[in-house]
């Protein structure tokens, strides 16, 4: 696959298009606008841009009192600072009044590498899935984070979305389809269905064309919306491959694979397996090394598919 931009980016030039569309929107940043990338929207739309400084509490709640005056607020900063260091705000100010603001979290996930895990989003999608009200979504490249953008600045209720550091391949030419609630099946298969979503869609991919190559059929669907879940798909999934993998760059407990899994439960239980950062904090290192040491690579998604296929 043709590696293309970091989600981080192809956030900061979806929402700059976006200002041309929506004079009413605004965006706050944490003093990290030059990585957020919503330096591209301050560029062109200065009077629309705020720069709150290092104090994630603040800066979400004044995209939250713009939002309630009227404005469309986006609020972007690191994944781990915002999600963490404004938890309440977030509860409080954005999801019990339900305004509109959409909450950017950036640089997630262990693939940001050297920052090491004081800086490492690891569990922001599972305190997003957390908020009520919130949709969480987790894009797996550079076109679908254009399309993710375009489709939540339609509604006008609080959502979670996550882009990561690192240039990742392209999965979608431009123009995707992108609904929100609705996953993406890129691959049909009849022996196990893998979920994924953000970067490791690539990899369940990669994935995929190994385990043909062992004689077994894998689907995949790029679950991009984490909330609202797709049922539709999970439930099709069950029934027609009898086997579900996860795979995510995230905590396990309380992320995409906790929410299939739920999906799956109440509708048609069938044999899981789970690809995800387990109880632990990473440490600091290339984020290629970083994702094969604690298990978020192609070849541990072939490895627990051949097992479950084998194993039903």
């Amino acid at each position: 696959m043709k590696m293309g931009k970091s989600t981080r980016e192809a956030f900061g030039l979806a929402l700059a298009k976006l200002g041309e569309s929506y004079p009413d929107i605004v965006v706050l940043d944490g003093d990290v606008h030059n990585s957020t990338r919503t330096d591209f929207f301050a560029k062109k739309f200065p009077e629309r841009f705020f720069n709150v400084g290092i104090a994630e509490s603040d800066l979400v709640s004044a995209a939250a009192g713009m939002a309630a005056s009227g404005k469309r607020a986006w609020a972007a900063s690191f994944a781990c600072f915002l999600m963490c260091n404004a938890y309440e705000q977030l509860r409080m100010s954005v999801a019990f009044p339900g305004v509109d603001v959409k909450v950017v979290g950036t640089h997630a996930g262990i693939s940001i590498g050297e920052d090491g895990p004081s800086q490492m989003g690891i569990e922001d999608v599972s305190l997003a899935c957390a908020l009520p009200g919130f949709t969480v979504v987790v894009p797996a490249d550079e076109p679908s984070m254009d399309q993710a953008v375009q489709a939540l600045a339609r509604i006008k209720t609080p959502a979670y979305l996550r882009a990561g550091r690192p240039s990742v391949p392209i999965v979608y030419t431009n123009g995707v389809p992108f609904q929100l609630g609705k996953a993406n099946l890129l691959r049909g298969g009849k022996d196990v269905t893998i979920i994924a979503n953000g970067l490791m869609v690539a990899a369940a991919l990669e994935a995929a064309d190994r385990l043909a190559e062992k004689g077994i059929e894998a689907r995949v669907v790029d679950m991009h919306t984490v909330k609202p879940c797709d049922d539709a798909a999970v439930l099709s999934a069950a029934r027609e491959t009898g086997r579900i993998i996860v795979a995510e760059e995230q905590l396990l407990h309380g992320g995409l694979g906790s929410v299939v899994a739920m999906s799956a439960a109440r509708q048609l239980p069938v044999p899981m397996r789970f690809i995800g950062l387990r109880d632990t904090f990473a440490e600091s290192g290339p984020p290629e090394a970083l994702l094969a040491k604690y298990g978020l690579t192609a070849g541990d998604i072939v490895r627990e598919a051949t097992e479950l296929v084998g194993k039903k």
